[in-house]
């Protein structure tokens, strides 16, 4: 594996001593030992990074470029990010543990195809438009919003990163970014790459820190959006600094989906499928579907199937190929897991399998776990876990699964999985939810993805995504405007 030693932060473009000589060590959840360390970004290189930014955005080449030029960047950056996906899935896998399987299709190859479909939106995108008036023509442009701070979280990081970053970018925004502490390698090494794209000056940093380094970003008046991916808590508080500066904000947050099996549902198919659906990246996932709504008629059946396939699960090393469930991003990560699992047994919940026994001597992990006899007013059901763990409801017709599913403070995703797609298609429209699937639950990074209630505001990914980094900027005249379309 590539070195994984940084001493320097890459601020503005360029490779820059850090103001402290604070460091984050990234810790392997397999081994429990360190495999890499970063400089910890300080308040004095976030101010430095937004200065660079903002003069970057204020007076240098990369707003006032064309946006074809801007386009032929990040073509650059995918073809040289294209060159080193199973490089870059190793070292996701060394950071946070995501099964390997997982880190190469799902988050590495997944960052180069969020550029090429960013790319894809941008040739499409109506940059500049035409429209009657009341008193003539009405010239319609898309400008840049301006400088984005960029705050990502550590279960999908290039995954995330590039939904905020390559349409920010593609725009005509100066971007600052900060990575989680728990994964900040592969946002540097990402760095790497982008220096050899050759950008302006002061168009990207990256600026890995905590909870300090993000707050001293938020609250930056040189900045002028925000985007962030992370826990509905948290973005509460940056949506409240936000408001206050009347800054622009997108949040994608935290979920609790419901998985609705119909009567009718194939239950082999369904439980095949809600593998991936409810535990993919060992569970750490917001769209994961954990809550699991079956009829009284069919629920031991499907608690039956259920506990077959999470015995099944293979638990352990990352990095094997054959692996369905890694450890845990950290220590923490676990505990607060366990401490779900006790609280589920603690309300009444029956355990089907799991626990918290460690499977593993070493290393982060967590029993795949599966509750039954649960009811939704229960921790396990409304709190968002972010492990291996399902619970199990049951409802007595479709109005009261309807009902249950949106019983939640969420609304990010969900399923509906039916033998009837039509009929599915009307139960999802009575769902509160920002993304849904029938007979599934894969995300479609050609669409809008966001949340409904504390699930978020603004979209991600698709034309919505690019619009969220632009400002309109209407134009009338006395006399005839040319064509500027």
């Amino acid at each position: 594996m590539r070195p994984l030693d940084y001493d320097r932060l890459f601020i503005g473009g360029r490779w820059h001593k850090p103001a402290t000589a604070q460091r984050i060590s990234v810790i392997s959840p397999h081994t429990e030992e360190q495999i890499g360390q970063t400089p910890h970004a300080g308040p004095e290189d976030v101010e430095r990074a937004v200065r660079c930014a903002r003069t970057a955005f204020d007076d240098g080449p990369w707003p006032r470029m064309s946006v074809a030029d801007r386009m032929a960047k990040i073509d650059k950056l995918a073809a040289l990010y294209s060159a080193q996906t199973d490089e870059m899935a190793d070292l996701i896998t060394a950071e946070m543990g995501s099964p390997r399987s997982f880190s190469r299709l799902g988050q590495a190859t997944g960052a180069v195809a969020q550029m090429h479909l960013g790319l894809a939106t941008a040739r499409e995108f109506p940059w500049a438009e035409r429209r009657p008036g009341l008193f003539g023509d009405v010239h319609i442009r898309r400008a840049p919003v301006g400088v984005v701070g960029a705050i990502v979280p550590w279960n999908v990081p290039q995954f995330l990163i590039m939904p905020k970053m390559i349409p920010a970018l593609i725009a005509g925004c100066t971007v600052v970014l900060k990575p989680a502490p728990e994964t900040p390698l592969d946002a540097m090494w990402l760095a790497e790459m982008l220096e050899e794209v050759d950008l302006p000056e002061g168009v990207v940093s990256i600026v890995p820190g905590g909870r300090e380094t993000g707050e001293a970003l938020v609250r930056h008046p040189g900045v002028d959006k925000i985007s962030f991916t992370g826990s509905s808590a948290t973005g509460r508080h940056i949506a409240a600094l936000c408001g206050a500066q009347l800054k622009r904000v997108s949040l994608e947050l935290g979920g609790k989906s419901a998985a609705i099996i119909l009567d009718d549902a194939d239950i082999a198919h369904t439980v095949k499928h809600l593998k991936t659906a409810s535990l993919l990246n060992n569970g750490q996932a917001c769209v994961a579907q954990t809550r699991i709504l079956v009829s009284e008629r069919r629920h031991d059946e499907v608690v039956d199937a259920l506990s077959e396939m999470m015995s099944g699960l293979q638990v352990g090393d990352p990095a094997d190929e054959s692996t369905d469930i890694g450890p845990l991003v950290a220590q923490r990560q676990q505990q607060r897991v366990q401490g779900y699992i006790r609280a589920g047994i603690d309300e009444g919940a029956r355990m089907v399998l799991g626990g918290t026994d460690k499977p593993h001597e070493r290393g982060w992990y967590v029993q795949p776990t599966l509750f039954a006899e649960a009811t939704n007013d229960m921790r396990i059901a409304r709190e968002e876990i972010f492990g291996p763990v399902l619970t199990v409801l049951t409802y007595t017709d479709e109005h009261d699964a309807v009902r249950i599913a949106n019983d939640s403070d969420y609304g990010l995703a969900g399923s509906v999985w039916t033998s009837d797609v039509a009929h599915g298609l009307q139960i999802a429209e009575q769902i509160r939810t920002g993304t849904y699937g029938i007979n599934m639950y894969t995300l479609d990074t050609t669409a809008p993805f966001g949340g409904f209630k504390q699930s978020g505001i603004g979209r991600e990914f698709g034309a919505e995504g690019l619009a969220e980094y632009v400002e309109l900027q209407t134009t009338v005249s006395a006399q005839k405007l040319p064509d500027l379309t």
